[in-house]
Formats: structure tokens, sequence, C-alpha cells
């Protein structure tokens, strides 16, 4: 399945939920989601009002969810699933960290851009740097320890000096360390999957892949 290329506000609508993938818009009194709380569509309202899910509705609409907040194709979110479920520990919480662990996500998490969408971005475009050197494979895992940065050709972009700023109000995760003069981070430790503020009910989405 391609990539989602149309209004990303339909798919918080559609998820019933905010996905947080518009930035700081999300926090204002444009979001969608809290102006029309209800599926998008010409059906949209009545979906709302149907009768209970499925067992299976419930983990396909959580598989997509988690899929579009970190806004993934089918095909990588089934592949990253696939390589962590041959990891020891929890698949379901092995999910969310692999998915935390990409530098697409880790940039979005250390402030240098206002969502993933973003992020993935500014890491194809040549703006980030993984131990010194420029790295603009979105998927590349970053391992505890290793510095990412923003280029210093790039230090001076806009967007990455208003979200710097934004990220500054908000509250950090405990297994990163930001310093923001320097526009440059690292991963502490390995997350676990308390210190990962997704709200998400992983073991739904190891019960649908199980099948």
């Amino acid at each position: 399945m391609a990539r989602h290329t149309g209004p990303s506000c339909r798919l918080c609508r559609r998820e019933g939920t905010k996905l947080f993938l518009k930035g700081t818009r999300c926090l204002t009194e444009k979001c969608a989601v809290d102006k029309r709380a209800y599926a998008p569509g010409q059906h949209g309202q009545a979906m709302s009002r149907r009768r209970k899910a499925s067992q299976y509705s419930r983990q396909l609409r959580e598989k997509q969810k988690v899929k579009r907040i970190y806004g993934l194709t089918e095909g990588q979110f089934r592949n990253i699933f696939r390589r962590v479920e041959r990891e020891a520990g929890k698949t379901g919480h092995n999910l969310l960290i692999a998915l935390e662990l990409r530098l697409d996500s880790v940039a979005y998490r250390m402030g240098f851009a206002a969502s993933r969408k973003a992020a993935r971005q500014l890491v194809r475009h040549g703006h980030v740097q993984v131990g010194g050197r420029t790295v603009d494979v979105p998927s590349y895992v970053v391992q505890p320890g290793e510095e990412v940065r923003v280029a210093k050709a790039s230090r001076e972009l806009d967007v990455v000096a208003a979200s710097l700023e934004l990220a500054a109000k908000g509250q950090p995760v405990s297994w990163i360390s930001v310093d923001r003069d320097a526009k440059a981070g690292r991963i502490t430790e390995r997350p676990t999957r308390d210190a990962i503020p997704i709200a998400a009910e992983e073991q739904l989405i190891v019960e649908l892949y199980s099948k």
C-alpha cells in the first residue's frame, strides 16, 4: 500500500483520536478531531454511531493507528513487526521500541521537527547527521550512545529553531538527552515501554499479525 498523500487530519478523524501528524496545529482550535469528532466521508457520522466493534475491527484499527502515527506503509510496518517478532521479550513492546529508534522518530523526539513527517523530510534532505556523518535514510536504527545532530549548514533553518523552541515547552522523554544550543542529542539508553508516550494497545497488533 502506498503512503498516504491526502489530508492528514482525515487519518486522525478516522482513528477517532489525535495522531499529532501536523505538529502545532494539533494543539490549536483548528484541530479537525476537536471540530468534527466523527469519521470522515459521507457516512462518517453514521459509522460513529454503529454497534460495538468486533475484536478483529479493534485489532485492525489499532494497527492502523500506530502505523499512521509513525507514518509508515503497510509493508514497512509489517517488516518491522516480523523482525522484532524474533527478538526476546514482549513483541508488542519491542515493536514500539523499534519504531521509536528510527532516525526520523528520534529527530522528532529531539525536537528538530514539529512532526514525524517533517522529521522524515529533514532526514531525507540531508539535514541530519549521526556520529558526524550525514544519514539520509529515515529508517536508520539509532543505537544508544550515538550522537544525532542537525548538520552545521542546516542549523540556522527557521523550521528547526521553531521546533526546538516548541519542544522546550513540552515534556522530554527520559531516554533522550538534548543540547538545544548545539542542536544535538543522544539516546542515553534503550527505551522501555513505560517511557514511550504513545497511547496504544500494542498487544492487539500482535494478535492481528499472529492470525
